[in-house]
């Protein structure tokens, strides 16, 4: 291999990982707002407008917007004055990212990152990390889980 075959591969390696990138902060906005949902619909019975938006710290009107968006994606269902409920795959979409939430929080917490900076973290964390990364990281926890009983 000569010298411009190699940067040609590198330069292609480093645009998958940008285009990787590009492709988690399409889906990041979704992931949140449909993990909140199911959050407020399981604690509240209900999840509203007004409601999304003081949690996400947004105007009624980006909540709206993004709503339309979730909808034309098949994740939400709402009616003009009334709650929005998620389809199947919006609940799919919840459950898969809370438990990447919980297990990337998990595995910041293990490292002796303090709880709300293991929360905060996890938010961000949660929607770039590889399948391959979080395999590892419930693997490092399950090798460091104490023994019950020990």
């Amino acid at each position: 291999m000569t010298d411009t075959d190699d940067r040609e591969q590198e330069a292609k390696r480093h645009a998958e990982r940008f285009q990787r990138v590009r492709e988690a902060h399409q889906t990041e906005v979704a992931e949140d707002y449909v993990e909140l949902i199911a959050r407020l619909i399981d604690e509240t019975g209900e999840a509203r407008v007004v409601d999304l938006a003081v949690w996400l710290g947004v105007t009624n009107a980006t909540v709206n917007n993004t709503v339309q968006r979730l909808q034309r994606d098949g994740l939400v269902t709402s009616k003009p004055y009334r709650s929005i409920f998620l389809t199947e795959a919006g609940r799919e979409l919840a459950e898969s990212s809370h438990q990447r939430h919980i297990l990337v929080r998990d595995f910041l917490l293990a490292l002796g990152v303090g709880e709300e900076t293991a929360e905060a973290d996890a938010e961000g964390i949660e929607h770039h990390v590889s399948a391959e990364t979080l395999t590892a990281f419930r693997r490092h926890l399950k090798a460091t889980k104490p023994k019950k009983g020990n």
